[in-house]
């Protein structure tokens, strides 16, 4: 394998984990974007319409809508529904707040498109670094 791809941003809740990244090029929101009765995308143009952001680390680039949204992050922590960290490109207001209240780990200035669906991936929120721990292009040019 090769060495582990570490991506550097700015910390923003605190917390760690290690699980299997969700990528979107698509901002989310969470008002409209995900059932928080199921926590799967319900949003049909979105990239990810049907995939459930339970216990993944969401990647995207930013947020977007209504203030409702940090409810909906919250109700779905709360139902054991939630990512189990939040990476974007740029913070936005309504997702902070939610990975707040609903202490979800959450990182922002990261290049998202150098994670891919799938890796495996160690988020430190407190040093502020996501760490690609297992590449699905690696496992993908094996089976080649």
């Amino acid at each position: 394998m090769a060495s582990p791809v570490i991506l550097h941003g700015r910390g923003i809740v605190e917390g760690k984990c290690v699980a299997e990244a969700l990528v979107s090029t698509k901002p989310i929101s969470f008002l409209g974007d995900v059932d928080p009765a199921t926590g799967k995308i319900i949003e049909r143009r979105h990239s990810l319409y049907g995939k459930c952001v339970k216990d993944k680390v969401l990647c995207f680039p930013h947020g977007h809508g209504s203030t409702v949204g940090s409810y909906v992050l919250y109700s779905l922590a709360k139902n054991g529904l939630a990512p189990k960290a939040i990476i974007n490109r740029r913070a936005d207001p309504v997702i902070v707040v939610g990975a707040v209240i609903a202490n979800i780990p959450m990182i922002d200035q990261v290049d998202v498109n150098q994670i891919r669906t799938g890796d495996l991936v160690e988020v430190d929120a407190h040093k502020g670094t996501v760490k690609v721990l297992k590449s699905t292009a690696e496992e993908l040019a094996k089976c080649t």
